[in-house]
């Protein structure tokens, strides 16, 4: 597989799995803690595929990197979240597994991209 061609499908990863993360947090109870969490996941949740989607459209080399970090970063906060969701049981467990499954694979792929870019620069 190409890199354009991977970056089609991370592209489709990524928003199916925002789409994901808005039905999980708009399931959870509507507890002003739980309303905090929710507002979080959905931020950093949806951050990913939108900051990939800016990525694959940058400018320039030093843009898409930043882009990718923001990615990793976000991917990052959001498995935080999903963590804590589940420790809290403010969702069911079922319907969680396989999200946060999901977020640990974006994790590791934007670690990963990131990881290349900064060898390249070396």
């Amino acid at each position: 597989m190409n890199n354009k061609d991977f970056s089609i499908l991370l592209e489709k990863r990524t928003m199916k799995f925002a789409i994901n993360i808005v039905k999980v947090s708009s399931a959870m109870p509507n507890s002003c803690e739980s309303q905090v969490i929710r507002k979080q996941l959905t931020k950093s949740g949806t951050s990913i595929g939108a900051n990939y989607h800016e990525a694959n459209r940058s400018r320039s080399r030093a843009d898409f990197k930043n882009r990718i970090n923001i990615c990793l970063s976000e991917s990052n906060e959001t498995v935080y979240w999903l963590k804590i969701i589940k420790a809290l049981s403010l969702s069911k467990q079922n319907s969680l597994q396989p999200i946060l499954l999901e977020a640990n694979e974006l994790l590791a792929l934007f670690t990963s991209i990131s990881t290349k870019l900064k060898q390249k620069q070396l």
